[in-house]
């Protein structure tokens, strides 16, 4: 087990439609510095491509690609102990205020990317928005459904501008 690690700031804009949530970034995202940085997650393939755009290079230009889309990017857990990259040896973890950051933009729904940032989420009562569990984009994620997060993103954003 790690010492206390934290979490990053949450990523978002003015006008974000949608916060994409995740539990706890990986050693990978930890050691680049942002979120879903290991190649092998399926997040920004997933997310990008609804889109029609490729995976964006670095940390600028995916920062810009959420501006442009208007998605916002955090994590249930802020700090905690934790195993590697493992959901499950999450320890003493301190959570986010998802609600706080849902009342400052006008997101329209919140999509937690798995069920271990669904169920830290319904500790911390859920935000006044729609919120999904989604499949997990992880690749340790055997069930990943890219036709439900193409499905969720359609009902969100409508036509693929």
């Amino acid at each position: 087990m790690s010492g206390r690690v934290e979490g990053f700031e949450p990523c978002y804009f003015a006008d974000s439609r949608v916060l994409i949530l995740g539990s706890f970034p990986s050693v990978r995202s930890r050691a680049q510095g942002f979120y879903y940085g290991n190649p092998q997650n399926r997040f920004w393939r997933t997310v990008c491509g609804f889109f029609g755009e490729d995976v964006p290079p670095d940390i600028a230009c995916k920062r810009d690609f959420l501006r442009r889309r208007r998605i916002a990017l955090w994590d249930v857990v802020t700090a905690c102990e934790i195993d590697g990259s493992s959901d499950a040896s999450i320890r003493g973890a301190e959570l986010a205020d998802v609600a706080a950051l849902v009342r400052r933009v006008p997101v329209e729904a919140v999509l937690c990317n798995g069920k271990t940032a669904y169920s830290l989420l319904l500790r911390t009562g859920m935000p006044p928005v729609r919120t999904v569990c989604m499949p997990s984009t992880s690749p340790a994620n055997p069930r990943f459904s890219q036709a439900a997060w193409q499905e969720e993103l359609l009902r969100i954003f409508g036509e693929k501008t």
